[in-house]
């Protein structure tokens, strides 16, 4: 009998995944609207002319309506090219599938916990400012960037706390092991991708023993993201287990984009002492225990001390949000008693500043973005970053040209065997002007880069689940840790440049030698972007 070579398995696991009795019952609702959708537009025919009229009228109204709205220019771009392309059918595509304002009640639900959290979260931000006055007088810039994040995210910033950068999914992971071993209060978990496998299932063990010794272990996971790595019903499971679980944003058959809005954080939170966040979601490919586009290669980071509570509340919310709960969040506090371990005591302190953050896609306040945008502009001598995906607004674009432009080194890693075909065709239509500007792209030859990082003249750096792409910094829940003056800075910069001797550097020359086909789908792609 004949091997099966690597690609039909590939090929295989994920016709199977699609076949699955949810997924192909949403796959054929969803394409069973569409059709409907168009078969009614098409009854219409007959009332051709005056069909046309009220057509045409709805897409001016509409046309006037996104052009005049405060969404990103991007999106409206994206709208407003098949609205004059199609003009029959693209004012009402864009009344079922173009309007993500949320309803009321949702509003007003978001609001409150929006309240909750900045309630949590005062008595550090008061401090917050008293660091701030202590940044001003060396260092300037580092107080804008660290007074945007407390005042417009809500987040504070603390000094002198425990960081260690984790520079692979396998360091990750076995870090992660071992600080789940210690819980002995609470244990909080809050991923966009799970799926059942060596990672998981080690970590499920640790969780179903901790609750048994009862610790109160809570899990968020992402519908969407976890729609063919988890069966359905998943949730109910863990419950089973005594593992209290909410899912974000259950996946509907309705045709909205309002399930754009999902949550691509990635946090543990141990007992308010120990958090992690970074780029490695629950899954094998993480930890390179199962290959998919050849090494994967991510990064996260460790926190203990004060800084861990910013993580709590950002968990706590959430939690309260998707379970319509109100919790008292000062009971999560680290108790005032000695642990059991007192080896968790050690190594609270560092020299720095760290501040952790959350972006809502809700607020209509760019918090990721900004705070890109602040590293970019005020570099002096080098941005070095690291992202799967590069599909930027203009801003981002005139941002890093400008740097670049005005002698800044700037170098960005972006992955060389991609996970979605169209989304790396994208990201390889914006090399052009980058590298004109001076540039320099980078391929991770050994197979796909999926870290999110930032790092700036040895003085500042960005951990987190943020990638340069519109849905990362639009459309998701994401959250990040920005940091002045720290330990791990340093350790990130060697990464980075440890991680280029592995990487190619896309020049111009290989740039115009693509194909005409490539060129013209990247370009014909491009223009919706925002969508991908």
């Amino acid at each position: 009998m004949p091997d099966i070579s690597k690609g039909s398995h590939k090929t295989l696991r994920i016709l199977r995944k699609m076949l699955m009795p949810r997924t192909f019952f949403l796959m054929i609702a969803l394409l069973g609207q569409m059709i409907i959708l168009t078969g009614v537009i098409s009854r219409f025919n007959q009332y051709f002319a005056q069909f046309y009229a009220f057509s045409l009228f709805l897409s001016l109204v509409v046309f006037l309506w996104v052009m005049n709205s405060q969404i990103n220019p991007a999106y409206k771009i994206a709208w407003i090219i098949p609205i004059l392309l199609f003009p029959i059918f693209g004012g009402l595509f864009y009344l079922f599938l173009g309007r993500s304002r949320m309803s009321r009640k949702v509003s007003q639900r978001m609001k409150a916990y929006e309240m909750a959290t900045m309630k949590a979260l005062m008595r550090q931000r008061s401090k917050s400012e008293e660091y701030l006055r202590w940044i001003e007088d060396s260092r300037q810039d580092a107080a804008i960037q660290a007074r945007y994040i407390n005042h417009y995210a809500g987040y504070p910033l603390y000094p002198e706390q425990y960081n260690q950068y984790l520079d692979a999914g396998e360091v990750k992971f076995e870090k992660l092991l071992e600080e789940l071993e210690k819980a002995e209060h609470y244990i909080f978990m809050e991923y966009f991708i799970i799926e059942e496998g060596l990672m998981w299932n080690r970590i499920l063990e640790i969780l179903k023993k901790k609750v048994d010794e009862g610790v109160d272990v809570r899990l968020i996971y992402d519908d969407v993201g976890c729609l063919f790595t988890l069966p359905h019903g998943y949730d109910e499971k863990m419950e089973a287990m005594g593992i209290k679980c909410c899912i974000f944003n259950p996946l509907v058959p309705v045709l909205s984009l309002r399930q754009n809005n999902r949550d691509h954080r990635k946090i543990t939170v141990i007992d308010g002492i120990v958090a992690f966040t970074g780029g490695i979601n629950l899954a094998d490919e993480y930890i390179n225990k199962i290959e998919k586009f050849g090494h994967w290669k991510d990064t996260a980071i460790l926190i203990k001390g004060e800084s861990v509570w910013s993580f709590t509340v950002m968990f706590l919310s959430m939690w309260d949000y998707l379970r319509d709960v109100s919790e008292n969040f000062e009971q999560f506090k680290p108790r005032q008693i000695p642990s059991k371990d007192q080896s968790r005591e050690k190594e609270t302190t560092n020299k720095g500043y760290i501040q952790p953050f959350a972006d809502s896609p809700l607020d209509q306040e760019p918090v990721s973005e900004t705070v890109y945008l602040n590293l970019i502009y005020r570099a002096q001598k080098y941005v070095y970053i690291t992202t799967p995906y590069l599909i930027l607004a203009n801003e981002m674009v005139t941002a890093l040209c400008a740097a670049a432009k005005g002698g800044v080194d700037v170098r960005i890693i972006t992955p060389h065997k991609w996970d979605k075909r169209l989304v790396h065709a994208v990201t390889r239509t914006f090399y052009k002007a980058l590298i004109q500007s001076g540039v320099k792209i980078y391929e991770y030859t050994p197979g796909f880069m999926h870290s999110k990082t930032f790092v700036v003249d040895d003085h500042y750096a960005v951990v987190g689940t943020i990638n340069m792409d519109y849905r990362s910094l639009y459309l998701h829940f994401e959250c990040g840790v920005w940091m002045f003056e720290t330990e791990c800075i340093a350790e990130m910069k060697n990464d980075f440049t440890e991680t280029l001797k592995v990487c190619q550097r896309v020049t111009m020359e290989e740039y115009r030698e693509r194909k005409w086909y490539k060129v013209l789908t990247g370009s014909i792609l491009r223009i919706f972007a925002p969508m991908l």
